[in-house]
């Protein structure tokens, strides 16, 4: 068996190294994979063909990681029956750079993600032109050691070990069966869309399991025969459709054997969605859809799952983990003859999958799981179409083709180069824009596939909480301006209206961090929140607050010592939302000198600093652990231009620049009318003059509706004619 693993980072060197995967493209458009060994050393980026044995050994194509480079992870992809975990590198001053990779396995891959943002957030890395050329250059090298903040990198893991919001459970134990706690959801009387699922109620299992959470991850993400090993509901699984790496539908028809006797079987159509956490905790979400390629079935009842899904946290130094599976299921029961308790015991049979799964991991010495039981990851992976591509795409004579070129083009190089030389062939470079397995995007300018939301809900169930999001009637008769489209209600009743959060809800880190990292309840914000706007366009919309007519321009106008901080949240799609906050403060930006240097810096500061504490504190299960309540950089998972003006400094954040994201807000928007949505922003402080830490702001926001988002084309033609009734 290949050596798959990475090598240790090296203590002389601060360096990273290991085998990977390049990810290309044939003349044809079928990507295929190359296996080339990576060293990541200060902030370069090396490939070879084999192993090097020696320092002086020169590399086949060379990159400089700096402060304009990102990594996106793209998930799980299936190329020639192998699964790749995929990253991306691409360079923000030109998407069509980019550099794509895979990993064997997913810690490795988080590994890899972990290690090049951390020397792209790098301060050092920094360079003052849009664009760094990328070169070899190995006697710089050995001139710069040790020039990453490792240790700010670790106090960043180390965050995301802890929740940041202080909240209340909200599950109840009620029983212990076969080796595993039985928690269900307490009811909320003034949740309206809890009250509508009293007849299938949340229950979750919790167990332990002797083995690495990645081996059971990707236990639970089979869909092979091998699952019948451990899952005794199983008889069949497939997928309908892969629509990224982290998000697919899938069909999975549960045997007879264990449902009362005279029921029909039961079937499930279920979107996937999974992600990894930083601190190596996987999620995997599911629910219910409706896909026009599986229509219910003969001889099967399609039963209905509000909400489900697995959470596998890793325990005693990565040995075992703790896995806890929720299921929320309507078994479409006839209620004329029989009663609730039957369908209650059915979801607790069906959680007791987790018993059986601890007993096979305990028969087979726990650890790392056989390979032969995830086959069936690559066999239930692809479509009966991306089938047929593999078929065309392991091609002997088009392989032989790609050897060919690829090994006159495997000499060591030297000069300038890009990631797209890292491809070592320029025939074979693929842009991030012509990615086959992202969506289609119908916005220009975007990062990655933006028109995620173009497809968001085709596959979407007609059920309350579940908006067709293109079937919505805009209403573009608002008459406003920039800065007064979402009304605040100070009472948090009121739909679609907005208030500021208690800032003690969150953590921040305290005076002492450093040596004890510990973390205290906020005590209050640097700015206050006094506007917000909930707006919607066929383009994407920079730089609100540079716009005449509003409310920073206004102020701006009266020459007065406000200053706003401006966050403008950008979902694209055939339609884009944005969802922008308005902060402003009287004092003077000296008297907080982190807030000064983060408003003037530049972006690669701003980047390795800016953070949302995001926290869902009233919602289903399903949509609570998508967007969790762990503290998050968000210049290092997501594209973020900033544009400075005279009294303002805007943070325009691309949500589609992320496949993970993407995932999360597909799942937020489609609830959206039944959640309550609360943030706290802040610039992180790493030393120990800027502890302790401070909030910028906070914001809560009640019940959003996408039917009462405002047209930017309206509010903008409001101000033109405003403005000529003020010149008669």
């Amino acid at each position: 068996m290949e050596n798959q693993t990475m090598d240790a980072l090296k203590s002389d060197g601060r360096r990273m190294e290991g085998w990977l995967y390049l990810i290309r493209c044939n003349r044809l458009g079928l990507q295929y994979s190359r296996r080339r060994y990576f060293i990541l050393e200060e902030n370069y980026l090396k490939s070879f063909k084999s192993k090097p044995t020696s320092d002086s050994q020169k590399p086949l194509r060379s990159a400089i990681v700096d402060s304009f480079i990102r990594v996106n992870d793209n998930g799980r992809e299936s190329l020639s029956r192998k699964v790749f975990f995929i990253f991306t590198l691409y360079n923000t001053s030109n998407h069509n750079d980019c550099l794509k990779l895979g990993a064997s396995s997913p810690e490795e891959a988080a590994r890899w993600i972990h290690s090049l943002q951390d020397v792209a957030m790098e301060p050092g890395t920094n360079s003052k032109r849009r664009w760094q050329p990328f070169r070899l250059d190995d006697s710089k090298n050995t001139t710069r050691k040790n020039s990453v903040d490792w240790t700010s990198s670790a106090n960043m893991h180390v965050d995301a070990m802890t929740s940041d919001v202080i909240a209340p459970s909200h599950w109840k134990i009620f029983g212990c069966k076969n080796g595993l706690r039985l928690f269900k959801e307490s009811r909320d009387s003034n949740n309206s869309a809890e009250r509508t699922s009293n007849d299938h109620p949340a229950i979750m299992a919790v167990g332990v399991i002797e083995g690495t959470s990645e081996s059971v991850f990707r236990t639970f993400m089979s869909l092979g025969l091998s699952r019948s090993e451990w899952d005794f509901c199983f008889y069949h699984g497939s997928v309908v459709e892969h629509l990224d790496g982290h998000t697919d539908i899938i069909h999975v028809q549960l045997c007879r054997d264990w449902l009362p006797w005279g029921m029909s079987r039961r079937d499930l159509l279920l979107r996937r969605y999974w992600r990894r956490e930083d601190d190596g905790t996987y999620v995997i979400l599911c629910h219910s859809v409706i896909h026009s390629d599986c229509p219910p079935q003969q001889g099967y009842v399609r039963a209905w799952l509000q909400s489900g899904g697995f959470v596998v946290s890793p325990l005693n130094q990565g040995k075992e983990c703790v896995v806890k599976h929720m299921l929320s299921l309507d078994w479409k029961l006839w209620r004329s003859y029989l009663p609730k308790t039957p369908a209650r015991s059915m979801t607790i049979r069906m959680l007791s999958r987790v018993s059986a799964l601890k007993e096979l991991f305990k028969a087979k010495g726990g650890g790392e799981f056989p390979s032969e039981f995830l086959n069936g990851e690559v066999e239930s992976f692809q479509t009966g179409d991306e089938q047929m591509k593999q078929e065309v795409e392991v091609d002997p004579i088009q392989i032989n083709e790609n050897d060919k070129m690829e090994d006159a083009n495997d000499a060591p190089v030297s000069g300038s180069s890009s990631l797209i030389g890292l491809n070592d062939d320029e025939f074979f470079d693929i842009p991030e824009e012509s990615d086959k397995n992202k969506p289609h995007s119908d916005t220009p300018g975007l990062s990655t596939a933006a028109g995620f939301v173009k497809k968001l809900h085709v596959l979407a169930a007609q059920k309350k909480g579940y908006i067709e999001l293109q079937n919505v009637d805009w209403d573009a008769s608002t008459s406003q301006c920039f800065g007064s489209t979402l009304l605040r209600d100070l009472t948090h009743n009121t739909p679609c209206t907005w208030s500021s959060s208690d800032p003690s809800l969150f953590l921040v880190r305290g005076e002492n961090y450093l040596k004890d990292n510990q973390k205290n309840k906020a005590k209050g914000t640097m700015m206050e929140m006094i506007a917000a706007d909930w707006l919607q366009s066929d383009k994407r919309e920079d730089n609100l607050a540079g716009r005449s007519g509003g409310i920073v321009h206004k102020f701006g106008g009266q020459g007065g010592p406000e200053f706003f901080f401006v966050i403008n949240i950008q979902v694209p799609g055939t339609t884009t939302y944005n969802l922008v906050l308005y902060y402003m403060t009287r004092t003077p930006l000296k008297e907080s000198p982190l807030l000064e240097r983060f408003v003037n810096g530049d972006d690669g500061f701003r980047n390795s600093r800016f953070k949302l504490i995001p926290y869902i504190s009233k919602g289903s299960w399903l949509v609570k652990q998508s967007v969790g309540k762990k503290a998050c950089l968000v210049g290092q998972a997501l594209e973020v231009n900033y544009f400075r003006g005279k009294n303002y400094l805007e943070l325009d954040i691309d949500v589609g620049s992320s496949t993970v994201a993407r995932g999360v807000v597909n799942l937020v928007l489609g609830y959206l009318n039944n959640l309550i949505v609360e943030m706290a922003f802040l610039i992180q402080a790493n030393t120990q003059d800027e502890l302790p830490e401070s909030l910028i702001g906070t914001c809560r926001l009640n019940h959003m509706d996408t039917s009462k988002s405002v047209s930017v084309e309206s509010i903008e033609k409001s101000i033109n004619n405003n403005n000529n009734n003020n010149k008669m």
